[in-house]
């Protein structure tokens, strides 16, 4: 009925039984956030919490009200960063109310994604937090997709056959460091919504029950994917090393190889170097006796190598 009203008018709608009001407040000065909390009986904990930020995804139980912490997230394609943004929200029986502490959460595609379920509304506060936790774990979702595709492609830049050790490193401290701080968002959402369907929370009436527990299985999905990834990031870690001592073990193999060879022409000249009389000395049937030698025995280890594939 009502849409970007003023604080002031927020006693107004509440006066209200019926109504259902969101409030989304973006970088809200200490005076804004202490007129929310007068009027709705926001513990001062909470609120010192939403001010100050920096808080772990969670769901606390006040007296008057109900508090919730969380995270969107978004990964940046082309350096692998992951991008947070921090929500917090005060739940009441009638109200919502958001605190925003910068634009990297998407608000206007929270709403898009509203509208998508507008049925659900009829809800109340419940199909507005559903909503909300829905998008959030969406965005959850979308980013271990984007990093399970990067990981993908630096799969493929590990076979390559054009070394490219450093990128691999790079680039997978970079996708480690992501999945880290994306397990630190995505694990404690499984507490967070396991404890909000708690019969003895009454926050979800049985209709939204079951878009929960589809929200459940969502948070779990992505727990477990999150954690697999990092287990593979691990894995391509490792198999990167194997890769390079294998690599180095062949060419110190050819190097070797490729000296036993010019050690026998090496070892036959220092030989007939000799000042010393010896058969075929000042003859030409040294020198053919001398380099026939070389070349036959050069030869035979040029095949032997080579069939036990160390040139």
């Amino acid at each position: 009925m009502d849409e970007g009203f003023s604080l002031e008018k927020l006693d107004e709608h509440l006066s209200h039984d019926h109504s259902v009001i969101w409030v989304d407040l973006f970088r809200p000065t200490l005076q804004e956030l202490q007129t929310v909390a007068e009027q709705l009986g926001l513990h001062s904990l909470a609120v010192e919490g939403a001010a100050t930020g920096g808080q772990r995804s969670k769901f606390d139980r006040y007296e008057h009200h109900d508090f919730l912490s969380a995270y969107a997230v978004r990964l940046e394609a082309d350096s692998g960063e992951l991008v947070t943004a921090e929500i917090a929200a005060f739940i009441t029986h009638n109200a919502l109310v958001t605190v925003r502490k910068d634009d990297h959460f998407p608000v206007e595609d929270l709403f898009d994604h509203l509208d998508k379920d507008a049925e659900l509304t009829s809800h109340g506060i419940s199909a507005l937090l559903y909503g909300l936790l829905d998008f959030v774990v969406d965005g959850h979702f979308d980013a271990v997709q984007a990093l399970d595709d990067q990981i993908e492609g630096l799969e493929d830049l590990l076979f390559d056959d054009r070394p490219h050790d450093k990128d691999v490193q790079r680039r997978s401290f970079e996708l480690r460091k992501s999945l880290v701080r994306l397990r630190r968002v995505v694990l404690p959402m499984r507490e967070v919504v396991n404890t909000l369907m708690r019969r003895d929370v009454d926050l979800v009436p049985p209709p939204m029950a079951p878009y929960f527990q589809d929200l459940y299985d969502h948070v779990l999905r992505a727990t477990e994917w999150t954690d697999s990834l990092r287990d593979l990031v691990s894995t391509i870690v490792e198999t990167n090393l194997t890769i390079q001592g294998n690599r180095l073990n062949v060419i110190t193999k050819k190097v070797t190889s490729w000296a036993a060879i010019i050690a026998v022409p090496t070892a036959i000249t220092g030989f007939y170097g000799q000042n010393l009389p010896y058969p075929g000395f000042a003859a030409s049937s040294g020198f053919i006796a001398s380099t026939l030698l070389i070349v036959v025995l050069s030869l035979a280890l040029f095949v032997a190598f080579k069939r036990k594939d160390w040139l």
